[in-house]
């Protein structure tokens, strides 16, 4: 049974309110490589996953990146909490502002919301697999884009924490892909 423990995994600590920041920071929340598709990715493809530590790997991942998705929206929250209209106005966030308040919506840098089409679920388990790998090495690549983009020391702990967590999935998902590959060469199928 799964248990929500109501604390993040990580701090997600902000020592300065940013919106620029924060319009950026979003991508993780909503955008392609970000942690809502890398979550959904995996929880659907969990179904179709032959072998048990697959389908164990990928639920693991799929609810630890719901976890991210909470701690990047939490810090994206905390950038312009109290920030004054007219202050937000003269940033980067003023067109999620105008659409949505400062309210967390899962959107891209450039304002586009989500959708189902950034992420694939295959039947073939190698097929899905392989996306997992390129998708976490993405998600590795956005948040050593977002370091280089801030100097704030709390936020660079937290996304240096959610970039730290991409890489091990990506070595996780590397072992699934050869018990898989074991599979198909001892099953004749996969």
């Amino acid at each position: 049974m799964w248990e929500y423990k109501k604390f993040l995994e990580y701090p997600a600590n902000v020592r300065r309110k940013d919106p620029d920041l924060a319009s950026l920071i979003v991508t993780q929340f909503g955008g392609p490589d970000g942690e809502l598709a890398a979550s959904l990715r995996y929880l659907s493809q969990m179904y179709t996953m032959p072998i048990p530590e697959g389908k164990a790997t990928l639920n693991s991942i799929g609810t630890e990146e719901l976890a991210h998705f909470e701690i990047v929206g939490t810090i994206v929250y905390k950038l312009v909490e109290g920030v004054p209209a007219d202050v937000l106005e003269e940033t980067r966030f003023a067109p999620h502002y105008a659409q949505w308040g400062r309210a967390n919506f899962p959107a891209d840098a450039f304002g586009n919301p989500f959708t189902s089409a950034y992420f694939a679920s295959h039947e073939d388990p190698i097929a899905s697999i392989t996306e997992d790998l390129a998708a976490e090495q993405k998600a590795r690549a956005v948040y050593e884009y977002l370091l280089d983009l801030t100097d704030d020391p709390a936020i660079i702990d937290t996304l240096s924490f959610l970039r730290q967590r991409e890489v091990v999935h990506f070595q996780r998902f590397g072992e699934v892909l050869d018990l898989l590959y074991d599979y198909e060469e001892n099953e004749g199928n996969c």
